[in-house]
């Protein structure tokens, strides 16, 4: 891209058009906002907003539970949902109601409340079905808590929560609902009142009517990530379980009956094993293979241990060995899911992507056979390698964990999109987070379904077939051409071979000085130097006042069609100080003019960051892509360079940072600041940043 602007995110389409407002949005919830304005009112009615409702004698009367289902207060299940059973409940009640509006927002209000109260009644019945059952067993927690009463709206809410879930897209519908049920299965498992118990009872009825979950069909790296999830929920029940008291089904802990060093080390291994595990390393696995393995042994060994002998035969365990099983049985479960996705952690730290090496040259072979885009001639610069594909290359950069691709793969037109897909697949496997940067409306088009897309510059493209500088459009470049032939200025095209010594000293110079200018180092990755502009296929547009001076040059990177080269793209711009003014309309004006007669159908001033106008309510990203623009003008002047290659009345083609999601974003953002400021410390970032600062205040 020209000259050295960095390039800030910007969205590429427009949001969904959004309700007028908040009222808008409250008037499409209306069971919503009466179901929780009927639980505070009858709160208030009864006190129960401010005394504990388990003190009031009508609490025995609306509470649901086995109770009073054996007592024929069938009508319970109805009526205890308007209460809480103490005051600081009702905050965690009215926040639970969030799922109920998104859905009756997304859904409508009939859907809404059958997902409320059908999971409400679900879960009340269903859990009070399950503690008659179980307290035949006899089960010591069935029997105490099959004689709890209990009130509150948590099954209906929980319910609506999980299909409020199943709404939302991949891949955070997962993510979302591992959630859910993780917070369900420990809460139940270590701490098990009847409400968790109903809780659990509401999401397992969603998921069986929705079924939402396919984890045979989510992606290698959701894989990976669902085990990340999993070792640090590990983590944190290690110290929940230790700092307080749990009472679960299958039995009680103590708090601080745990070493805290040991704690601390547990956690210390979960977080550097759970790290591994996302990044899809072999030995994590291997790992959590190995920790999962004994715990399940673990309780094996103390299921044995207890069939075989009882207390009377002098027995001594230290604690109690119900909770040891019970966590035997969750690291079963998950030792189960790490040899199901086993394929997904064959990462190596330093693994090669493609089918084979691949080299510069074959990049250029690439180009001379099939054609590229306007940044593909970049491709071939330094810093940037390949992945093959079955039927062409990918040139990339690895940074902090992302596999950051350039423009669109090379190669033949009709095999981009499995090339597309193959460095996808590949990257992951390498553990790596796959994007592509300044990509084009085809590569755009071949990322799988769910992908995002933001729009990072827009190409400017001057067609040369038939350019003519007539009429008033052309009026400025028109100018300068004039004024420079009057000003005896001399135009000359070249390559940097074919100048002299002291050409090369002046250019050298001049680029100096402006690179002198700027707080941080010359910038990389689309923004070349004089060491690309020094390759014998890239030229070099000359304006040489009469004494011989250079006082401004341009570089043109080669982009090849089909038959040769198709047009040029323009990378560096660079003007003397106190020289010809319009110095770089004369050499744009007059390098169009010569590449028109010599039969190039394009010429490229490349991508102009920051200044993608939006239309109205394009969302968030576009309005912090509007202020970074307003900020970052004084220093880099983005809207100053957009609005000064207008003027050769150029049609533009938005070009696109492509990523899997959100998730992604804060590596990439890393990624592309190594890509562009490879060489920048932090005090030259300090800098800059104090620069902007001292510009924004102009």
């Amino acid at each position: 891209m020209a000259d050295s602007s960095p390039h800030e995110p910007a969205t590429d389409a427009p949001a969904p058009a959004r309700p007028a407002g908040v009222w808008g949005a409250l008037r499409r919830m209306p069971a919503t906002l009466a179901t929780v304005a009927v639980f505070l009112v009858a709160g208030i009615a009864t006190g129960a907003l401010w005394t504990p409702f388990t003190e009031n004698p009508l609490f025995e009367v609306v509470a649901y539970g086995l109770p009073a289902f054996s007592e024929g207060r069938v009508w319970t299940a109805v009526t205890g949902v308007f209460f809480a059973d103490h005051p600081f409940v009702y905050a965690f009640a009215i926040a639970s109601f969030v799922g109920m509006a998104y859905l009756e927002f997304r859904r409508g209000t009939r859907t809404a409340l059958a997902y409320f109260w059908v999971g409400q009644l679900f879960a009340v019945f269903a859990g009070a079905l399950f503690l008659w059952l179980a307290a035949f067993a006899p089960w010591p927690w069935a029997i105490a808590e099959a004689a709890m009463l209990d009130v509150g709206p948590s099954g209906g809410t929980m319910a609506c929560l999980t299909a409020a879930v199943c709404l939302l897209p991949q891949p955070w519908r997962v993510r979302a609902l591992m959630l859910l049920i993780g917070y369900a299965a420990v809460s139940l498992f270590y701490w098990g009142q009847l409400a968790d118990l109903e809780h659990a009872f509401a999401v397992i009825l969603v998921l069986g009517v929705v079924r939402p979950l396919r984890i045979q069909r989510i992606s290698l790296r959701e894989q990976r990530q669902l085990a990340f999830v999993i070792m640090l929920a590990f983590g944190a029940i290690s110290v929940l379980t230790t700092v307080v008291d749990t009472n679960g089904p299958f039995g009680h802990t103590e708090a601080l009956q745990a070493s805290l060093i040991d704690v601390a080390i547990d956690v210390g291994i979960a977080l550097l094993v759970a790290n591994g595990l996302r990044r899809g390393r072999m030995w994590a696995w291997a790992l959590s293979i190995a920790w999962a393995a004994v715990n399940v042994l673990v309780g094996i060994l103390l299921v044995v241990l207890l069939a075989a002998f009882d207390s009377d035969d002098g027995l001594v365990l230290d604690g109690d060995p119900s909770v040891t099983i019970a966590s035997s049985a969750l690291w079963l479960g998950f030792l189960v899911y790490l040899v199901w996705v086993r394929r997904a952690f064959r990462a190596r730290r330093r693994a090669t992507i493609g089918l084979a090496p691949a080299t510069v040259d074959d990049a250029k072979e690439q180009l001379r056979a099939h054609g590229g885009g306007t940044l593909s001639w970049m491709t071939t610069w330094d810093d940037l390698v390949f992945a093959r594909t079955s039927a062409g290359l990918v040139a990339y950069q690895r940074r902090a964990g992302v596999a950051l691709a350039l423009a669109d793969p090379l190669g033949p037109a009709e095999s981009r999109a499995e090339s597309v897909r193959e460095f996808i697949s590949m990257s992951e496997h390498a553990g790596l987070a796959p994007c592509f940067f300044s990509a084009g409306e085809q590569t755009r088009a071949a990322v799988p379904e769910g992908w995002r897309s933001i729009i990072v510059a827009d190409d400017t493209i001057v067609d040369l077939e038939g350019l003519q500088f007539t009429g008033k459009r052309w009026a400025v470049v028109r100018t300068s051409l004039n004024r420079a032939n009057r000003e005896e200025m001399d135009f000359r095209m070249t390559r940097w071979a074919d100048e002299s010594w002291g050409v090369r000293a002046q250019l050298r110079a001049i680029s100096e000085q402006w690179v002198g200018d700027k707080d941080l180092p010359e910038m990389g990755f689309t923004l070349g130097t004089l060491d690309e502009a020094e390759d014998p296929e890239v030229r070099l547009a000359l304006a040489l006042a009469p004494n011989g001076d250079v006082d401004g040059f341009l570089s043109w990177l080669p982009v090849y069609g089909d038959d040769g080269i198709d047009g040029w793209t323009l990378d560096l711009m660079r003007r003397r100080e106190g020289g010809f003014g319009p110095v770089m309309e004369f050499l744009i004006g007059s390098s169009a003019r010569q590449f028109s007669d010599e039969g190039a159908r394009i010429m490229s001033l490349s991508g102009a960051p920051l200044t993608h106008d939006y239309p109205e309510g394009a969302g968030m990203i576009a309005d912090l892509s509007d202020k970074l623009s307003a900020a970052l003008e004084p220093v880099y002047g983005f809207q100053s360079l957009h609005r000064f290659k207008s003027k050769f009345n150029p049609r533009y083609e938005q070009m696109y940072l492509l990523y899997r999601d959100e998730a992604d974003l804060t590596r990439i953002g890393a990624a592309l600041t190594r890509a562009f400021l490879p060489d920048a410390t932090l005090r030259q970032f300090a800098g800059a940043g104090l620069e902007l600062v001292r510009g924004g205040d102009d």
